[in-house]
C-alpha cells in the first residue's frame, strides 16, 4: 500500500487537468522558468503564494520561511534572492506577510516555541524597536496586526539593504521591492505603500510606510 496514496491520486488528476486545458504546458515548463516575480512569504499553509495572486507554476519564484524573515546571515534566503535577481532577472521582489502570523504572535505574547525562538529573535528586535508605539493601544488585535505589518516593512528594508540588491540597482537593472500583507479572513492582499525601485531615499520610503501604520486606528 502506497503511503499518502491520496496525494498521488490528487497529483495525477492535477496533471491531467493541466494537460487537458493546455497540452503543451509541461513541455513548455520543463524547458525553462522565466518568472518576473520573487515571492518571500511565510511558511504558513494557509498562504499559498501562486494561488492568491492567480499565477501558474513557472510565473512566481518562491521562498518561504517562518514569519517571512530576511536575515543577513540566512544563506538560504540570500541565495534565493541572488539567483532570482542575477540568473532569472526577476523584475519584482514581493515580501508578503499575513495577519494572524503564528511567529509574530509568539513574539508579541512572549510565548516560547523551542528552536524557533532563536529565529524569532529577529521579530523580537522589531517589537522592541517600536514598543512604545505598539503598546499605546490597549487593543491586542490591533497591536498584533500592526506588528505583522511592521515585520513586513522591516524585511523590505533588509532586502533593499543587501549587497545583492544594492549592486543590482547600481547596474541599473530594473527591480522593485514591494511590501504586502495577506488577510486570511477574506483572502485579500493589502499593499503597505512601500515600493522601492532604487537606492535613493529608500530609507525615507520605509519610514513613511511605518508612520502610516501608526496613523491608522
Amino acid at each position: 500500500m502506497k503511503v499518502l496514496k491520496q496525494l498521488f491520486e490528487n497529483n495525477r488528476r492535477w496533471a491531467a487537468n493541466q494537460t487537458g486545458s493546455d497540452p503543451e504546458f509541461f513541455t513548455r515548463l520543463s524547458k525553462q522558468q522565466s518568472p518576473e516575480y520573487l515571492w518571500i512569504g511565510c511558511s504558513d499553509s494557509r498562504v499559498p503564494a501562486n494561488e492568491i495572486v492567480g499565477l501558474l507554476p513557472g510565473e512566481l519564484f518562491v521562498h518561504r520561511n517562518v514569519a517571512n524573515l530576511v536575515v543577513e546571515n540566512d544563506l538560504n534566503c540570500l541565495s534565493v534572492i541572488q539567483f532570482a535577481v542575477e540568473a532569472l532577472k526577476v523584475k519584482h521582489i514581493i515580501v508578503c506577510g499575513h495577519y494572524g502570523c503564528g511567529g509574530v504572535k509568539a513574539v508579541l505574547h512572549n510565548t516560547k516555541l523551542g528552536l524557533a525562538d532563536t529565529w524569532l529573535i529577529n521579530i523580537q528586535k522589531i517589537k522592541e524597536k517600536y514598543y512604545k508605539n505598539l503598546f499605546e493601544t490597549k487593543d491586542d488585535s490591533i497591536r498584533f496586526n500592526k506588528l505583522c505589518e511592521l515585520n513586513v516593512i522591516e524585511q523590505v528594508f533588509n532586502v533593499c539593504h543587501t549587497d545583492i540588491i544594492q549592486n543590482t540597482w547600481q547596474k541599473e537593472q530594473h527591480l522593485s521591492v514591494h511590501g504586502w500583507i495577506y488577510d486570511i479572513k477574506d483572502g485579500l492582499l493589502k499593499d503597505l505603500d512601500v515600493c522601492i525601485s532604487n537606492s535613493n531615499n529608500f530609507e525615507e520610503v520605509i519610514n513613511d510606510a511605518i508612520s502610516k501604520i501608526f496613523m491608522e486606528t
